[in-house]
C-alpha cells in the first residue's frame, strides 16, 4: 500500500511517495526551498509542484509547523502571520488533484515513529519532541495521538522552552553539544514535572548526532533518538492521510 506525504518546514518543503507497509520512502524525495516570505499561495504552489513531479492524484497528507484544526491553521510561530485562520486544506485542494489531509508537523513525525520507529509497540504516555527552528511536540496515550500539544512554548525561566533548547538556539548561541544538553535538560525537567511521560523520543536534524548529547541528559524519563530522522514528517503525513488521523 502506498501513500503520499508532504512536509512543510520553515526552510524547505519536501515530499515523496511512501510505502505504508514498511514506513519507507519510495524513491528519492523532492525538496524545494520554502518561498520567502512563506505566504500561503506561494507555499501551495510548491506543494503542487512536488505532487505533480510524482504524478500523484490520490489522497495526500500535508504537515504544517503550527496548530491545525479541520484544515485551518491557528498559529504561525515560525511562519508568516498571514497563515493564521487560513483554510490550508481548501487552498491546497484548489491547486492539486485528490483530497488533502492536514496536520501538525510534529504530530506527523510522532505518528511515523509510533507506527514504524522508536515508539513502535510502546504503551503509556509517549512524548515525541522535534528539535529544529523551534521545538515541536506530539503526545500519545497508549498509541493514540493527542493533537496540537505545542509543548515547545511551555515556559522555562520566563521564556518559551524553545528559545534556548531548540536546535536553532544551539547554533545561534554557539553552544557545544554538552552546553546545549544542559538547556535541553532544564526544558525536559519542566515537561517531566507537568506530564510525567514514560518515554521521550527526540527527533529533528540533531537526532542524527544523538550520541553527542542524549547520553548527557539526566532526566528521569528514558530518552531515545528517533529512527526515521528527517523522513518522519513525510511518512507520518502519508499514514495520517490513509488512516484519517488528526482531522
Amino acid at each position: 500500500m502506498q501513500g503520499f506525504g508532504v512536509d512543510i518546514g520553515g526552510s524547505g518543503i519536501k515530499g515523496c511517495v511512501v510505502d505504508l507497509d514498511k514506513g519507507e520512502l519510495v524513491g528519492e524525495r523532492v525538496r524545494i526551498p520554502t518561498p520567502q516570505p512563506a505566504l500561503p499561495d506561494p507555499v501551495y504552489g510548491v506543494v503542487a509542484d512536488i505532487v505533480g513531479q510524482f504524478g500523484w492524484e490520490g489522497r495526500i497528507g500535508v504537515t504544517y509547523p503550527g496548530v491545525m484544526k479541520h484544515g485551518v491553521t491557528f498559529t504561525a510561530a515560525n511562519m508568516d502571520s498571514s497563515w493564521i485562520g487560513t483554510d490550508m486544506a481548501k487552498g491546497l485542494e484548489a491547486v492539486i488533484p485528490g483530497t488533502v489531509q492536514t496536520l501538525n508537523d510534529a504530530d506527523a513525525a510522532g505518528i511515523a515513529e509510533m507506527a514504524y520507529g522508536a515508539g513502535k509497540g510502546e504503551r503509556g504516555l509517549v512524548l515525541m519532541l522535534t528539535f529544529g527552528t523551534g521545538i515541536g511536540s506530539a503526545l500519545f496515550i497508549d498509541g493514540t495521538l493527542v493533537p496540537n500539544t505545542e509543548f515547545g512554548h511551555i515556559e522555562v525561566g520566563g521564556h518559551d522552552g524553545e528559545k534556548h533548547a531548540s536546535a536553532s538556539a544551539r547554533e545561534r548561541e554557539g553552544l557545544s553539544y554538552p552546553q546545549w544538553a544542559k538547556h535541553v535538560d532544564r526544558y525536559l525537567d519542566t515537561l517531566e514535572r507537568s506530564i510525567w511521560p514514560d518515554l521521550i523520543i527526540v527527533g529533528g536534524g540533531v537526532s542524527k548526532k544523538a550520541d553527542k548529547w542524549v547520553p548527557l541528559l539526566s532526566t528521569r524519563t528514558r530518552v531515545v533518538p528517533a529512527e526515521l530522522l528527517n523522513d518522519a514528517g513525510i511518512v507520518g503525513a502519508a499514514l495520517a492521510a490513509e488512516q484519517h488521523i488528526g482531522q
